[in-house]
């Protein structure tokens, strides 16, 4: 298995647990949409720590880099948790126009931030990190959410 495996298979988890928040709330299903939105922001949450505390510094060591594919990750990840609080401001006061907004805006940002990481940077990880304990440590982390 290669080190950031567990990310691209957290990766589908994630959009699967976005559609259903999103389906629920458009129908006006609020209750089943809270439940569902909890849910992705947990695993949301877990997935971009596991990448910032484990993955990117470990690449960072690894390659020196600091400033490069990393830092932009980053900055994606801080603007989908901006996304995610507004949706959940919306969600709070069931306003189905506000959070679909932020959901279409959302899901464009994560299908392009995934295809950056599934295509360039999880490749670059792997062959930087090879043979390291990473990956289990990744796994571990995801399962446990």
């Amino acid at each position: 298995m290669s080190t950031t495996a567990p990310l691209f298979q957290h990766h589908k988890h994630c959009d699967e647990i976005f559609a259903s928040a999103e389906d629920a709330c458009a129908n006006g299903e609020w209750a089943a949409g809270e439940k569902a939105f909890a849910l992705l922001l947990s695993q949301l949450e877990t997935h971009f720590t596991s990448e910032e505390e484990v993955l990117f510094p470990a690449f960072e060591a690894a390659t020196g880099m600091t400033s490069g594919p990393t830092e932009v990750m980053r900055g994606e990840h801080r603007q989908m948790r901006d996304l995610l609080a507004q949706m959940q401001g919306a969600l709070a006061v069931r306003d189905s126009d506000t959070f679909g907004g932020a959901a279409e805006t959302l899901l464009i940002l994560m299908q392009q931030h995934n295809m950056k990481e599934e295509n360039i940077l999880y490749p670059m990880c792997d062959n930087a990190l090879g043979a390291s304990d990473v990956g289990a440590s990744l796994a571990a982390r995801l399962k446990s959410s």
